[in-house]
């Protein structure tokens, strides 16, 4: 006879998905290269004083495009 001692708990399901095939796991990274260069392609358009007035440069735009979640402005030392 066997006895259990403690228990096991179950942690947060995770975001992360398994890819059974190759092409999907393709896919979905050419889909979000799409999204980058659309947000890239969008800010490009615009003009300096433009870009000045959202607190970006134009240099900074490809740095944006590809981590939306950090504040460029944090890196500023003026």
């Amino acid at each position: 006879m066997s006895t259990i001692h403690g228990t096991t708990e179950f942690g947060p399901a995770t975001a992360r998905r398994q890819y059974y095939s190759p092409l999907e796991a393709y896919w979905d990274a050419f889909c979000e290269w799409r999204k980058r260069e659309r947000l890239r392609t969008q800010p490009c358009c615009l003009t300096d004083s433009e870009l000045m007035d959202i607190g970006i440069t134009r240099g900074e735009i490809d740095f944006v495009a590809s981590n939306p979640s950090i504040d460029p402005t944090d890196f500023r030392s003026s």
